[in-house]
């Protein structure tokens, strides 16, 4: 359920995210950004086009990470 005020949208009542994280918690984030990009050019090259994609992407709206 979204609130909305003028033309500007507000996040769910459900969803809370602190600004101050703990150090755990940031490099769990930290590492989950690391691995969220897409497949080297060169793995492309070296298995000969077997490997096309990385099958693990994830986009920030539709899959959370529950942490």
């Amino acid at each position: 359920r979204k609130v909305v005020l003028g033309t500007r949208h507000v996040r769910p009542f459900s969803f809370k995210m602190p600004s101050l994280k703990t150090f755990r918690i940031k490099a769990k984030l930290g590492k989950k950004m690391k691995q969220n990009r897409p497949l080297p050019n060169w793995i492309r090259l070296r298995t000969d086009n077997t490997i096309r994609y990385n099958s693990k992407r994830r986009h920030w709206r539709r899959t959370k990470l529950n942490i």
